[in-house]
């Protein structure tokens, strides 16, 4: 059991914010119409454990109390609970897309929207219908149907939210790349799904750069040979690209169509997610319809309390699961604000600067902007009208107790500050904010609805009070249906069972407290996670040992005591090769463009040999660990490696930053 001192509160819900909580109004619901014994809706612990182990129960009074509009009716909610494979609301058909146009007032904003190169603007929920109408009606004369793919090599800007919407209504598969992303990464990624459609940009600015992406959309279209249309918005120029279709011509071919709904199973796929591992392509990740309208039903509601009048902003690109979330939060009667560009230009005041212009409420970004905005001096509501905003949230990483500390300093004690960790494999919160609970420092507020999480020792035992394996003991609707491309599901149960059969093991290191918060601890294994997207090492090392001067590497990205993280690089390089400002040029320009900027070190060294393991296996979690001052003893056993004389250098250097 910890014996850390118990930290500060820093906020805390007054009376009326408790009361007049969506989380409350559902408690009171599910207590006194569904019979849920023990639920107390001032007593958030009750209703979480009841909405974990009255699975049935809990999730089928999501559906009722939101509403949500069936094309047939289900015949069971969890008609088999055994993970991998958990069988959801069989019998049902439904559609996502339906659920976020429902009873919409055509005349009141959905979608504020600015970028780089666009000013501040605005979607009503008419003109979001009317390009979403239009979209999907130029996707099906396109021949695309239920099932077919669309891929999207897209900026967050309101055309990909409608371009989402539209192929979630035709019953396709949506996936979508950031274009800051390089041709590799995004081959390694759509190639897998085999797309029938590309919906592309022919550049973007970002920093004040402008990069012409022409090139790559391109060579996109030779690797993707399933791909039958291109269409091309001319978002940095007003040029059409050569062969393919416009997106002017697009939408115009579609004009004037009614917005209409493919019913398709609970579990038909919506999206494809990637998130890589340390060996082979990253995981297409495929989450369905209805559990994904489930989940962010519940979520965005409760946990995020998103409510009429609400502008709910969160800094992501369509590269990271936070942009399905964000256009998710459409579900609720809240509306969105989206940003394309660089969080930190002209200076790390833009998107604050974003937040005034634009009266966002909910301002939601990574841990590492807030740790960067704290280490510049940045001050947020100095000679800024902030006052619309009332709530903060931080995800991708862990938020340190001084990013906690920091935001309370700059907001006062008014502001809702919610910390949340889950990510791309669930499409949401394991953990995360609770409206009617209190903030304190360095902790995330509870465990999310429906998400049975646990801290697990090595040998499968709950911990409370101390660092263990997050695990997830239940299944969950958002949990992936497959990966794409493995019929078997064997690389699905490797990812996540294969160390606890039965049960979801999430590679995230976390101490659930006395108090049922949660403290994450960074990765447990080896994926690096950078501004939320998550980088599998096999990727960066494809980059690195694509040059000469290069024989063998380890990449590791070390958690920050002051909160955010560092890539490190270590080389072996060949005989007569030096480790110089060029190579290391290279070496950068290699990962930024083969992977993605967001991956590139933070600093690059040489040394002799890389530890390995007996059977090969490169020791990079042992090395972050090492990095992080545990002792090496600790960490590997000296007799399963080939070469234990590889550690003595970490640990020096480990020693030398004390």
């Amino acid at each position: 059991m910890s014996q850390r001192p118990q930290p500060p509160v820093l906020w805390e819900p007054d009376g009326d914010r408790r009361e007049r909580a969506n989380i409350t109004a559902f408690a009171r619901w599910v207590r006194d119409t569904r019979g849920a014994k023990g639920v107390d809706a001032d007593d958030y612990d009750s209703l979480w454990r009841w909405s974990v182990t009255d699975l049935d129960g809990f999730w089928a009074a999501v559906w009722d109390y939101f509403g949500v509009r069936a094309d047939t009716p289900y015949e069971q909610v969890l008609a088999d609970r055994e993970m991998p494979g958990a069988t959801w609301f069989p019998g049902a058909t439904l559609n996502y897309a339906r659920h976020i146009f429902h009873g919409r007032d055509d005349d009141a904003v959905a979608i504020r929207h600015a970028s780089e190169l666009r000013v501040l603007g605005e979607w009503t929920w008419g003109e979001l219908k009317r390009r979403t109408a239009a979209i999907a009606a130029g996707l099906r004369q396109l021949g695309v149907g239920p099932g077919d793919r669309v891929v999207a090599y897209l900026p967050n800007i309101a055309e990909a939210v409608a371009a989402f919407y539209a192929c979630a209504a035709v019953g396709a598969v949506w996936s979508s790349c950031s274009p800051d992303f390089g041709v590799r990464s995004v081959t390694d990624r759509f190639a897998q799904i085999e797309p029938k459609v590309l919906l592309a940009v022919d550049g973007y600015r970002y920093g004040g750069k402008d990069f012409d992406r022409r090139d790559v959309v391109a060579a996109l279209r030779e690797r993707l040979p399933t791909v039958e249309h291109a269409v091309v918005l001319s978002y940095l120029r007003d040029e059409p690209v050569e062969g393919a279709l416009s997106w002017e011509e697009f939408e115009a071919a579609g004009e004037g169509a009614a917005l209409t709904f493919e019913p398709v199973a609970f579990d038909h796929p919506l999206w494809v997610l990637y998130s890589s591992g340390t060996t082979g392509l990253p995981k297409a990740i495929v989450h369905g319809h209805g559990g994904i309208l489930l989940e962010q039903l519940k979520n965005l509601n409760l946990h995020l309390d998103a409510r009429a009048g609400d502008r709910v902003f969160w800094f992501t690109t369509t590269g990271w699961m936070m942009w399905n979330f964000l256009v998710s939060v459409l579900l609720t009667e809240a509306s969105i604000v989206l940003y394309d560009g660089n969080p930190g230009h002209p200076d790390l005041g833009a998107l604050w600067d974003l937040a005034e212009r634009a009266r966002v409420t909910v301002f939601g970004t990574s841990a590492g902007y807030l740790a960067s905005c704290m280490k510049e001096g940045v001050r947020p509501a100095r000679d800024r009208d902030l006052s619309a905003l009332h709530a903060i949230g931080s995800t991708g990483s862990p938020l340190s107790p001084e990013g906690f500390a920091w935001c309370y300093r700059e907001f006062g004690s008014g502001l809702w500050l919610f910390s949340t960790s889950g990510g791309t494999d669930v499409c949401s919160c394991l953990v995360g904010g609770v409206p009617t609970l209190p903030v304190h420092e360095g902790e995330i507020q509870a465990r999310s609805l429906g998400m049975a999480v646990a801290s697990w020792d090595p040998e499968g035992r709950e911990v409370i009070g101390e660092v263990g394996e997050l695990v997830v003991t239940e299944p969950a609707p958002s949990m992936p249906i497959y990966f794409w491309g493995d019929p078997g599901g064997e690389r699905l149960r490797d990812s996540y069972f294969s160390v606890y059969p039965g049960v979801w093991r999430h590679g995230d290191w976390i101490e659930i407290t006395e108090r049922g918060t949660a403290i994450i601890y960074g990765r447990s294994d080896s994926t690096i996670n950078r501004g939320g997207v998550r980088m599998g090492t096999s990727e960066i090392y494809r980059a690195v040992l694509a040059l000469d001067e290069v024989v063998d590497a380890l990449v590791v990205d070390v958690p920050q005591q002051e909160g955010g993280s560092r890539i490190e690089l270590f080389v072996v390089l060949r005989e007569g090769a030096v480790l110089d400002d060029d190579l290391t040029r290279r070496l950068a320009r290699g990962i930024r463009e083969d992977c993605s900027p967001r991956h590139v070190p933070d600093a690059v060294r040489a040394i002799s040999e890389v530890p390995r393991t007996l059977s090969g296996k490169v020791l990079e979690v042992p090395v972050k660990r090492i990095l992080m001052g545990e002792a090496p003893e600790r960490v590997a056993s000296r007799d399963s490696l080939v070469n234990p004389g590889a550690l003595d250098y970490f640990s020096a250097l480990a020693g030398e930053r004390g």
